[in-house]
């Protein structure tokens, strides 16, 4: 999942940050607003693209809009670090549609997963159906979000500049 870095001069940075605010700007809008003509920047999207900096385009949709209102976090812990016992929790845990995120982490669990679903009834299908039968699992602690505080997208690009 990781690229190699590649060197983003101070146009780069103006591109992905007005990108990340709005990705459905015009590339006539973003070349004028970054000073290249609009042939000059889709060159430095290509680049960026090609480069695996861009990686998609995307809308994000308000969940509570649509009807999911409940967000988790579950802490998974494994009862076996053996590679096949890993790999197979990892491949079951993608194809979870109620899964958003998912994180190795360190510390006392093994995985942080960040979940959406309608309701408790729903999370509790989920624990009890979809996540506790996977390969690997022995413990889960589930934390309910009571309020986002801050929730975005959007990556610190040269926060210093």
């Amino acid at each position: 999942m990781s690229s190699p870095s590649i060197d983003l001069d101070q146009i780069d940075v103006s591109v992905l940050r007005m990108l990340q605010q709005d990705a459905r700007v015009t590339h006539k809008e973003l070349a004028e607003h970054v000073s290249l003509s609009p042939p000059g920047l889709v060159k430095r999207l290509r680049r960026l693209e090609r480069a695996g900096v861009v990686r998609q385009y995307t809308a994000l949709v308000d969940r509570e809009a649509i009807g999911l209102d409940l967000l988790c976090f579950v802490h998974v812990t494994l009862g076996h670090h053996q590679i096949e016992a890993v790999r197979r929790f990892r491949e079951a845990v993608v194809e979870i549609p109620e899964v958003l995120e998912c994180h190795h982490v360190t510390g006392e669990f093994d995985y942080l997963i960040k979940v959406l679903v309608r309701n408790h009834h729903h999370l509790e299908s989920f624990l009890v159906e979809k996540l506790t039968p996977l390969p690997g699992v022995d413990r889960i602690r589930t934390s309910v979000v009571l309020r986002e505080v801050k929730c975005t997208t959007a990556i610190p690009i040269r926060p210093d500049s």
